[in-house]
């Protein structure tokens, strides 16, 4: 059934789709499923070049049995807003986690930006992050003074006098600015390479042609990030009732 659980058939046909180079969408339509479930799926379990059927049917046996074993008995899932499926969201924080960590981000960092960005207040205290991830407060004190080292969430202090972290525009903003300027500081070595190395040599010619690739990356990032935050965010605060009107700029 398309809204059942996967198999383990599934997964191997799953698998050898991968192997073929096929699409979510492609495999997702030879087994009758959504193209989410597929994506899911394969993310949650090592991504498009490590999934492996046996081992991610064996892992979602092992998360199943875990929250068999967490539920108390007699208790029910608790009610999700929105009306919204309490399984699904947790699944897709899953395979969003999942997906910081391929792309470099550390686990327990990458869960706890995933948990920040899908509450709808967009800020959790860190007594709340201890609670939804069931860790320990050290392990999320250490990832929140790494994520805002990084500039991807900020600290704020609410009318009770908590501190709360927070993602919103301005941070996702402050992040590819972030990221602009490491790359301006990895073009600069690049080129203090070339005056050691001498500008004649082939090695000096390789700093230099990485220097002005990661210089006009680091450029079209900024400029990019600019044109966003002035025209999408703007636009966002003015459909909802803001005073902003589209191509206002912000301080």
């Amino acid at each position: 059934m398309p809204g059942g659980r996967l198999t383990q058939q599934d997964r191997q046909q799953i698998a050898l789709g991968l192997a073929d180079g096929l699409a979510y969408a492609e495999i997702a339509r030879r087994l009758d499923r959504p193209t989410s479930t597929i994506t899911r799926e394969v993310m949650r379990n090592g991504g498009p070049t490590a999934y492996r059927a046996d081992l991610a049917h064996r892992a979602t046996e092992r998360r199943a049995h875990r929250r068999r074993q967490a539920a108390p008995r007699g208790s029910q899932a608790p009610s999700q807003a929105h009306g919204r499926d309490a399984e699904a969201v947790r699944e897709y924080e899953e395979m969003f986690s999942t997906l910081l960590v391929q792309q470099g981000l550390p686990k327990m960092m990458s869960r706890v930006l995933t948990c920040i960005y899908t509450t709808d207040a967009g800020s959790l205290t860190a007594s709340e992050l201890v609670q939804r991830l069931q860790v320990s407060p050290a392990s999320i004190s250490k990832a929140i003074t790494f994520l805002e080292s990084q500039g991807l969430i900020r600290r704020e202090r609410d009318e009770r006098r908590r501190e709360r972290y927070v993602v919103d525009n301005d941070v996702w903003y402050q992040g590819m600015i972030a990221s602009a300027r490491s790359n301006a500081q990895l073009a600069e070595t690049a080129r203090q390479g070339v005056a050691i190395l001498g500008p004649d040599t082939p090695a000096a010619a390789r700093l230099e042609n990485i220097a002005r690739f990661v210089d006009f990356v680091g450029e079209s990032i900024a400029r990019a990030a600019e044109q966003a935050r002035e025209i999408l965010y703007t636009r966002t605060e003015a459909t909802s009732g803001g005073t902003a009107t589209e191509g206002s700029g912000r301080d």
